[in-house]
């Protein structure tokens, strides 16, 4: 007899995915809107949602609910039997109370990185640091088993991946994108950046605009400010932020087009799987797919730069020439900051990362010595030394939230966003839809083929059925050799 997803156990999940949905609330609250003061307070309050979200991860009564679903469940209930038991097993062999002092960690950690970043200075973050390392080592060796601890982390964020697997990838990707960028550093055409100062309430307006251009359902979402930008939020409730420099806007609108491609996917699952286990998003590097797609491949495009520079001089006061401003938004610099690089650049940043966040896990590394391992190592890989911790060690929130095992999925989704860019294009006339501001098409076709599916396909199986084949890094240097090697001409 086939069995429906139903009953105490469905009824168990739903309060836990709810309950994660109040988690997410209290981050983005804190990012946000919290008062200084309330740090501590908040602290406690994530440590107590993140010891109630144990205690129904590990219930006894699962055990015997997923032995009873499990038999007969086929296609979806299958699928969130599956990913129940799979919350079931990681819950299980961590203690509740380290599961609560990680989520304290985390929330003191990111007070106190917030004020390290502006003064600039690790070794008063080194000591929270450190506590989060020992509380992640701990998380990871209860998770492993016989495993190797990074491989426990890494797969809260990309199930089934490796990091060998990982690596090897990256490896395969890292001499095409050095060789790139050394073609482009002799190369004779130098693109300029835009120069001007660009008024903070003109910048957040425009933002607000792009959001609503590539599909953002603002009725189901706000936008505001934060240090480092993020999505939050699932389903009818998805909130994104951004920052702002005067000084360039392009830190402000392509951050809003990269939130707004994870808000989308949110915004996107299938609402008749709402609080299930399937009904989720499919890995992070699938998540960050879709914002690497819409940040790069639609957001840095010559077609969407034709309704860009009229919007920018109708908000800025100043006429732009389309073709000028496309040299501009792909200007191509070694510079220091993940967030501002380049598509060349970009991806040598998180293979820094990664290898620094493996040896911390693993061991290899302490935290006293992690700022000279990065100043050490930036310069090996981009031929410049790191002014400040500001523009190195301190410029990612994810270490202080405890996040280890997400920078990866920024390569995996540039992966797949290359991939998912050519197979669309080949069904959509994406270059219309971006110069006439008009994306739904593209919206749609991500919909169906990405969004809606949710968790009921493992991530690859999900990219390959979009791609009609199995992805890889070939896609991603075809695009960046043919974008660039244009631009600059080499």
């Amino acid at each position: 007899m086939t069995r429906e997803w139903g009953g105490a156990l469905a009824a168990h999940m739903r309060r836990i995915a709810a309950l994660r949905q109040v988690e997410m609330l209290l981050d983005w609250d804190r990012e946000t809107q919290m008062p200084p003061k309330g740090a501590a307070q908040r602290a406690e309050q994530v440590a107590a949602v993140a010891e109630a979200l144990h205690g129904l991860e590990t219930d006894p009564r699962l055990a015997d609910w997923l032995a009873t679903a499990a038999d007969g469940a086929e296609g979806t209930a299958a699928v969130n039997v599956a990913e129940a038991a799979r919350v079931h097993a990681r819950a299980t062999r961590v203690p509740a109370r380290l599961a609560a002092e990680i989520a304290r960690a985390a929330v003191e950690g990111q007070t106190a990185w917030a004020a390290a970043r502006a003064a600039s200075d690790f070794a008063g973050f080194a000591p929270g640091l450190a506590r989060i390392v020992a509380l992640k080592r701990a998380e990871a060796d209860c998770l492993a088993g016989d495993g190797a601890p990074y491989d426990a982390l890494l797969d809260d964020y990309e199930p089934g991946a490796t990091a060998a697997e990982v690596a090897a990838v990256f490896e395969r990707l890292r001499p095409g994108l050095v060789g790139l960028r050394e073609r482009i550093a002799g190369a004779a055409r130098r693109p300029e950046r835009l120069g001007g100062r660009f008024p903070k309430d003109a910048q957040l307006a425009l933002a607000g605009r792009i959001a609503g251009v590539f599909g953002y359902d603002r009725a189901a979402g706000r936008l505001d400010l934060a240090v480092h930008p993020f999505s939050s939020g699932t389903g009818g409730d998805v909130r994104i932020t951004t920052r702002i420099d005067e000084a360039d806007p392009f830190q402000c609108l392509h951050a809003t087009i990269h939130e707004v491609g994870h808000a989308v996917y949110e915004q996107g699952l299938d609402p008749h799987l709402a609080f299930q286990p399937a009904g989720a998003a499919a890995s992070m590097g699938v998540h960050e797919s879709q914002s690497r797609l819409f940040e790069n491949h639609f957001g840095r495009s010559r077609a969407f730069c034709d309704w860009l520079a009229p919007a920018m001089a109708a908000g800025f006061g100043r006429a732009l020439d389309p073709a000028a401003l496309h040299e501009a938004v792909n200007v191509v610099e070694a510079g220091f900051i993940r967030t501002e690089a380049d598509e060349v650049h970009y991806n040598l940043h998180v293979m820094l990362r990664f290898d620094l966040e493996r040896a911390l896990i693993d061991g290899r590394l302490e935290v006293p010595d992690l700022e000279a391992a990065w100043n050490e190592r930036f310069l090996r890989d981009f031929g410049s030394a790191v002014p400040d911790a500001r523009s190195g060690v301190l410029q990612d929130v994810h270490w202080s939230s405890a996040a280890f095992g997400y920078f990866p999925t920024y390569t995996l989704g540039t992966m797949y966003a290359a991939e998912l860019d050519a197979a669309l294009r080949r069904e959509v006339a994406v270059d219309a839809a971006l110069s006439a501001g008009e994306l739904a098409p593209v919206v749609a076709w991500l919909n169906a083929r990405i969004h809606r599916p949710g968790r009921r396909l493992a991530a690859r199986r999900l990219i390959a059925g979009a791609i009609g084949r199995e992805p890889d890094e070939r896609a991603l240097l075809r695009y960046l050799n043919a974008k660039f090697g244009a631009l600059y001409g080499v």
